[in-house]
Parts: C-alpha cells; sequence; structure tokens
C-alpha cells in the first residue's frame, strides 16, 4: 500500500488565510484612523506663515586692539621699527571694525513686533530686518531675556504687517509633524520640516523647557519659528547638538509656553518680572524619602529659609513643598517653573510636610530679579579649635563661633576630613563643610550626631538624614547607619 504526506484540505486553508488578511486589514485601518499620516506637502503652510518670518542681520564696532594688528617680530628685530612706522603712517589700519552677525525671527502683531534670540542680537548696535517680501527695515531692542535667550525686537511699520501667533506646545505630541523657518547660514530664506522628537529637555537654564527636534536647524536659524501644522509657534528655534556646527537632526526650540510668557512681559515692562518664593531647595531622592519616612520620591525639600517671602510666612527647613499654587511639585525644577510663572505679589498657597503632617502655608511672592545676587559671606577668623573625632567616615568637631557667623548658623559640626571610599565622599560631602542638623534635628556636638544614628537605628531605618551648609548654602544628604 502505498503512503503519501498528509495535507491540510486545500478550501480550509484558503478560508483560514482569508481569514488572517481579514484581520490584518482591519487593524491597520484602526491604525490609520489613529494616527495622522504625513502631509502631501508642506507647500500651503509655507505660503501662508512665510511672509511673517523675517531674517536679522546685526552690526557691532569691534575695537582693535593698539598695538595687536600686523606681523610680530622678536623684540630687537629690524621689523619690528619698519612695521611700527608703517602703522604710524597709516593709522587707518587700527581703526574699528564692524563685525555682522545674522539669525531669524518672526512678527507677532501687525504694528511690528519681532521675537527672536537674545543671542542674535546681544551687544548689537545695529539691527536690520529683511522680510519675505524683500523689504528692509531698521528695528530697536524692546527688551531681552537671557534666561530663556528671548528677544523682542520693534519696527515702525507704515501698514500693518503679516503676523503669527503663539500656540499650546504643551498640545504637540512626540512624533507630531513641525516645519522650522528662517536663514540658515545666510542663504535665506528656508524651510525644513521633521517631528517632535522629543519634549521637556533642558539644556541649563533654570527655565528650560525645550522641544527637540529632527527638523534641520543650523546656524542662522536661532530665534526662527517652529511651527505645528496650523500655522502656530510652538517653538523659538535656539540651538543644536552637532560635532561639526551643522544639522545633525538634533534641534531645539524653546517651548511657547515659556516664550509667549516672557514676550508678555517684555512687551509691558521691558524686562521680566518673575515670582520669588525665597528659599532654598533640592530634590526628593530615594535615600532621602526613606530617611525622612517619606511614602515616595517627590517634592521640593527646604534646605534654608533666608529673610524673604518665604521665611515671612513661615516655611521652614526640613519641609517638603508637595503643591504650589494648587499645582503638584514633581521635583526642584518644576518648582522653580512654577513660581517663576507666578505673578509678583501674588499670594498663594503652598502645601508644606512638616513632621509627617501636610499643612498650608500662604505666601506672598516677591521679584526674583530685585533678590538675585543678595547675600554674601565673609572669612572666618582665627580661632582656637575643639577636639577632633571621627563617625560616619568624617573627622568632625564643633564649628568655631566665626565659622558658624561666616555661615550664617549658630551651631554645627565641621568637617575637617573624609576618608577616602566613606560613603560621604562618594554624596559628596568634602572638609570645610557644616553639619547642622541630622535627623532633622540641631547639632551641637559629635555626641549629638552619635545619638542621631542611635535613634535612626532603633527606628528600624537604614540611613540618616544630614543637612550640609557649604557657604551660605545647604542641601540634604542622607548616610547610611549600618
Amino acid at each position: 500500500m502505498n503512503s503519501s504526506p498528509m495535507t491540510l484540505p486545500q478550501r480550509p486553508l484558503r478560508a483560514l488565510w482569508l481569514g488572517v488578511v481579514a484581520v490584518a486589514f482591519a487593524l491597520s485601518q484602526t491604525v490609520a484612523v489613529e494616527a495622522r499620516g504625513a502631509p502631501d506637502t508642506f507647500a500651503d503652510l509655507a505660503e501662508k506663515v512665510s511672509p511673517a518670518v523675517v531674517n536679522i542681520t546685526t552690526s557691532t564696532v569691534v575695537e582693535q586692539p593698539t598695538g595687536q594688528g600686523g606681523p610680530r617680530f622678536p623684540e630687537g628685530s629690524p621689523f619690528n621699527e619698519f612695521f611700527r612706522e608703517f602703522l604710524e603712517r597709516d593709522p587707518g589700519q587700527q581703526a574699528p571694525q564692524r563685525g555682522q552677525a545674522l539669525g531669524s525671527g518672526f512678527v507677532i502683531s501687525e504694528d511690528g513686533l519681532i521675537v527672536t534670540n537674545n543671542h542674535v542680537i546681544e551687544g548689537a548696535d545695529d539691527i536690520e530686518i529683511e522680510f519675505f517680501s524683500g523689504n528692509r527695515m531698521k528695528a530697536t531692542l524692546i527688551g531681552t531675556d537671557p534666561q530663556t535667550d528671548i528677544a523682542v525686537l520693534k519696527v515702525e511699520a507704515t501698514e500693518a504687517l503679516p503676523f503669527v501667533t503663539f500656540g499650546d506646545a504643551d498640545a504637540s505630541r512626540v512624533g507630531d509633524w513641525v516645519m522650522a523657518m528662517g536663514n540658515p547660514l545666510g542663504q535665506g530664506f528656508s524651510v525644513s520640516a521633521g517631528i517632535v522628537s522629543a519634549r521637556k529637555r533642558s539644556l541649563q537654564g533654570a527655565y528650560d523647557d525645550y522641544i527637540q527636534t529632527d527638523a534641520a536647524i543650523n546656524r542662522g536659524n536661532s530665534g526662527g519659528p517652529l511651527f505645528n501644522m496650523d500655522g502656530e509657534v510652538i517653538g523659538v528655534n535656539t540651538a543644536i547638538l552637532s560635532p561639526n556646527g551643522g544639522s545633525i537632526g538634533i534641534g531645539f526650540a524653546m517651548s511657547s509656553n515659556v516664550a509667549s510668557r516672557v514676550v508678555q512681559q517684555l512687551r509691558e515692562f521691558g524686562e521680566t518680572r518673575r515670582g520669588w518664593l525665597g528659599v532654598r531647595i533640592q530634590d526628593v531622592s530615594p535615600d532621602i524619602a526613606e530617611a525622612m519616612g517619606l511614602p515616595k520620591a517627590a517634592g521640593a525639600l527646604v534646605t534654608d529659609v533666608p529673610d524673604g517671602p518665604g521665611k515671612e510666612a513661615g516655611i521652614l527647613a526640613n519641609d517638603v513643598i508637595l503643591k504650589f499654587d494648587g499645582a503638584d511639585v514633581a521635583d526642584t525644577r518644576a518648582l522653580v517653573r512654577q513660581v517663576g510663572d507666578t505673578d509678583v505679589g501674588k499670594a498663594v498657597p503652598v502645601v508644606v510636610l512638616r513632621g509627617g503632617k501636610e499643612m498650608t502655608i500662604e505666601v506672598t511672592l516677591g521679584r526674583r530679579e530685585t533678590a538675585e545676587g543678595e547675600g554674601s559671606a565673609s572669612r572666618p577668623g582665627a580661632q582656637v579649635k575643639p577636639q577632633q573625632q571621627d563617625l560616619m567616615g568624617m573627622r568632625l568637631r564643633p564649628v568655631t563661633e566665626a565659622e558658624g557667623k561666616a555661615a550664617g548658623v549658630a551651631q554645627g559640626l565641621f568637617i575637617e576630613a573624609v576618608e577616602p571610599g566613606a560613603e560621604a565622599g562618594t554624596k559628596g560631602l568634602r572638609a570645610g563643610d557644616l553639619l547642622t542638623e541630622a535627623g532633622q534635628q540641631p547639632l551641637s556636638s559629635v555626641e549629638d550626631l552619635q545619638k542621631r544614628i542611635e535613634e535612626a537605628k532603633d527606628a528600624g531605618r537604614k540611613s540618616l538624614l544630614l543637612l550640609v551648609r557649604r557657604g551660605t548654602d545647604s542641601r540634604f544628604v542622607a548616610l547610611a547607619v549600618e
């Protein structure tokens, strides 16, 4: 009897295959509904917004250092005398030169207000605006904010100018299409497109909130707009990450939610007016949260309260700020942004955690620009130092009166040295720092610290929270007690 390989019946197999295809097709339809496809063209959008985008040319007088121009020769060389006589006969060789810089910007009002980057116009004594139509006009500076690298200019137009408006950057999603416009490398008006690669990027400023995009941004694009598909400005093109100075698809645009508020204040006051809480803070790390018995690492831990709105309202060191003006505080960066975006003089509720209990404190905000730069520290004078003791990998002694006065504290422990490899060193403590609290209680002697360690162990804690003072700044550090 002959045998043959068994095969599935053809009709059922075909039915099964058709069922798989049907499911795949249905899924593809679902995806198509949920995701927006790439636009067929950016031409309509570019045509709509380009009249409001401008090229900016600035010039600055650069003084030529006396005696620095021309070739240099060893002292005593006969060529020195020759070139000295040549320059004296032709002093024009040392005349001031004019340096030029290029950038981009965009018009935000029909009467000629223009937004750009501060670094585009910084130090300029002449600013010229070129419009898409080819018209050129001189611009005056209204105000700048180096913190966010935003500047506002003004041209005196004889007729209403085309302008664009700010959109909501927070409504944009990673993967959304965006379009950048500007004057890259001085080549004139140019358009590039890409997607939102990431949001909430930070470069170096306290108020950074950058949109990252792969739309081509190069030198000369600075200050230009980043548009969403509705023609709204959701970012001000500011910086690129590049090893060679050209675009590699990592560009950054300051969020419109930050820029629009700065622009509003520059228009109204010619300067920024940011809220000021008047406290020094640090992030609540997981080990600090454990040392304080907090359920999670969130909020902003108050390390010091100098004279200011916070102190007047009753905020204390060791408080953990959980909410500000009704909004949750994720970390110190979020709190700085929240406070800075709040009007000066506004009374706001601040929810803090103190001693394991939440309480609400009303604080009337001051102005950060007025408060910045205040405070100084003097050097401690010579004084006999108390006996040293070793504990927790540190050589400690009580602070002298002069050391305490310089740091603005009445008592504490002075760190004479940190043992190599000790946890204190890996957490950033160093000789010269002061320990002013342990377990949220003041320290006046090494014996006090030893008691706090034992208390932490008895409570089943793995670490002890220390308040460290360096100069006039304070921060909390959690060190293991086992």
